[in-house]
């Protein structure tokens, strides 16, 4: 598992890239389920991914995906996200209803 480069004593923090698939996928989620995806980007997951992209209890790898993608449950939904590691940004691809999501 890749390890935080230290900056000046304390861990860099990666940034977050938003894809405009991830928007487009938002959109199409009925109002009620956008709110709660939002909220719970903005108040859990984007935090999380900012300090340790690669571990959580609700965040796994997926197999057999080339480049590597990871995915982050949120309830009944999954974001798909991959990191690069050299310029510390980690890139939401999407989110999708688990129901669909592994199809």
């Amino acid at each position: 598992m890749p390890t935080p480069r230290q900056e000046g004593g304390a861990l860099s923090e990666y940034r977050i890239f938003e894809t405009d698939e991830l928007i487009k996928s938002i959109d199409r989620l009925p109002e009620e389920d956008a709110s709660f995806v939002r909220t719970k980007l903005s108040s859990h997951v984007y935090p999380q991914l900012r300090k340790i992209p690669f571990y959580g209890s609700n965040i796994k790898k997926l197999r057999a995906y080339s480049p590597e993608t990871w995915r982050y449950r949120i309830g009944k939904y999954r974001v798909f996200f991959q990191v690069e590691n050299s310029e510390r940004t980690v890139f939401i691809l999407t989110v999708e209803k688990r129901k669909d999501a592994y199809r």
